[in-house]
């Protein structure tokens, strides 16, 4: 399955990927340009899936990547073979929703002042926010929800295109269990209440 809204941007180099085999087989000087053209559509196809994913207990991961930051937030960076589509670490109402225009530094190394995308749901366990951040690499952020409307624990709520980070700021009783340096998969639990 291809992430919403990027079906376009994944098939991008068909029509040359096309080209390039036919004119390969008429003439073996394509045939560089045939595989390199064949590389990039199979990492674009590659880079925009959207696996369905199974949904943990308590607090959920919004994104596939590598911790970087975990405590009362929680930091993954997605790098260029993760899934990049982000769901809602619980179940709630989305209060706001904050574009902040910014850099594009390398995700895994921004302070704060890359370009991103600030969601707060209300949900029964009090506020939590999730953070889509733009990379170096990533020059838009794509969300699939709208404030007040409802989502569930897992729901996709967005896309971040190409190399990025989701953040997780925890609500009041939630305990992270993950550690910096561990693979996390979107709907993996990484904090618990009580």
């Amino acid at each position: 399955m291809i992430a919403r809204g990027c079906l376009h941007i994944a098939m991008a180099p068909a029509p040359f990927t096309v080209l390039f085999v036919v004119l390969s087989l008429l003439n073996q000087v394509f045939v560089p340009l045939a595989l390199l053209v064949v590389l990039l559509q199979l990492f674009f196809l590659l880079f925009f899936r959207d696996p369905p994913r199974p949904v943990d207990d308590d607090v959920v991961s919004p994104a596939d990547g590598v911790v970087l930051e975990a405590g009362r937030r929680i930091s993954i960076f997605m790098n260029l073979w993760n899934v990049h589509v982000n769901r809602a670490p619980l179940r709630g109402t989305v209060t706001s929703m904050e574009h902040v225009p910014g850099r594009h530094a390398p995700a895994f190394r921004e302070h704060g002042d890359n370009e991103r995308l600030h969601i707060t749901l209300e949900t029964e366990h009090g506020d939590i926010s999730v953070v889509q951040i733009a990379g170096i690499v990533a020059r838009r952020i794509v969300p699939y929800i709208r404030e007040g409307e409802v989502v569930e624990k897992g729901q996709r709520i967005g896309i971040v295109r190409f190399g990025s980070k989701a953040t997780v700021e925890l609500p009041d009783g939630a305990t992270s269990i993950v550690s910096e340096g561990d693979r996390v998969r979107a709907g993996q639990t990484v904090a618990r209440f009580g």
